[in-house]
């Protein structure tokens, strides 16, 4: 198998060429083709005009060739076919590029690599294009956030998190959800309501007419009731807009607990799906021109991508193969 040859070998090349040794008996010391050698001399000597050849300076050689690798990586080594392929999940599917790169194999028989894709996407910007826009963070830094004291009303005796049953922390249970709602524009009434099941990563989202307890009750006991999926358990986030929890429990079975203010990775799965959806419902756009239908249309996309945690099975796979649900076009 060729190997380029390395800085070290350079400086050993160039040794043994002041002391007149021929480029076969180097190639023997060095334990490479004489061949090898004659093209790195050829490609890579430092030409001046006032000597009769060419010279091998080996701080030299080494620039030339490290350039010429740098230059070669610039080339596409994909037919165009594969990176219309990359936009189109890109832009229509708003897969991630880790997402892309693992479904290439079975889609077009190529490998390519999430940081290829990456490239590809910066290249198109610096271009002017695009194509940044359709990433998770569309290229915005992310802001770091200091937590402040409490300002959400508290409900006495509500069910805490760490009293939710052990077994739920494993995730080999389908049933158990996170829930919250996202906001649109500020001091719009207008918002949704995600709920992320923990096992299978499957999603629902609620438009909800106005934040309020009476909204989040209606349109949670409606979804348990119609939606055919397994609920056990949902644990909320601290807003107010959950404190009719009881009614949810009376009305379903479906038992309701709270994760603790400031801590966002004790409902994970929910926190990152409401990352995936700002992608469609940008923040601080307004919601009040989106419908229901918007809702379940983007919970189906989402729904059907590939995760790489769970191997790159998609929710419905996930949910078809552990719940026994058949209604899911599985």
């Amino acid at each position: 198998m060729y190997r380029q040859l390395t800085e070290g070998e350079r400086y050993i090349l160039s040794a043994y060429k002041r002391d007149k040794y021929s480029l076969r008996s180097i190639a023997k010391r060095l334990n490479r083709s004489p061949s090898t050698l004659s093209r790195e001399v050829r490609r890579n000597a430092t030409v001046d005009d006032r000597k009769p050849n060419p010279l091998y300076i080996p701080s030299k050689a080494q620039e030339q060739a490290s350039g010429r690798r740098r230059r070669s990586r610039r080339v596409k080594h994909h037919a165009p076919e594969v990176y219309a392929e990359v936009e189109a999940l890109l832009a229509e599917a708003q897969w991630s590029p880790e997402q892309i790169a693992s479904q290439l194999p079975e889609r077009l028989g190529v490998r390519l690599s999430h940081m290829t894709i990456y490239r590809h996407v910066r290249r198109d910007q610096r271009a002017g294009g695009m194509l940044f826009r359709h990433l998770r963070q569309g290229g915005r830094r992310r802001r770091k956030r200091a937590p402040g004291p409490e300002k959400r009303g508290k409900l006495a005796n509500k069910p805490m998190i760490d009293r939710r049953p052990e077994a739920i922390e494993l995730r080999q249970e389908v049933g158990h959800w996170e829930g919250d709602t996202v906001m649109g524009a500020a001091g719009e009434r207008n918002c949704l309501l995600t709920l992320v099941e923990r096992t299978t990563g499957w999603a629902e989202v609620v438009r909800l007419p106005h934040r309020t307890v009476l909204a989040v009750n209606r349109a949670t006991i409606g979804l348990i009731q119609r939606s055919g999926l397994p609920f056990k358990t949902i644990t909320w986030d601290n807003g107010t807009e959950f404190h009719g929890y009881r009614q949810i429990e009376e009305a379903t079975g479906v038992r309701c607990f709270f994760a603790y203010p400031h801590h966002p990775w004790e409902r994970g799965s929910n926190e990152n799906f409401n990352g995936l959806i700002r992608q469609y419902f940008r923040k601080g756009k307004r919601l009040a021109g989106k419908r229901q239908s918007d809702c379940d249309q983007v919970a189906a996309k989402l729904n059907s991508r590939p995760r790489k945690r769970y191997g790159f099975q998609t929710p419905i796979q996930r949910m078809c193969q552990l719940s026994g649900v058949l209604h899911l076009g599985c």
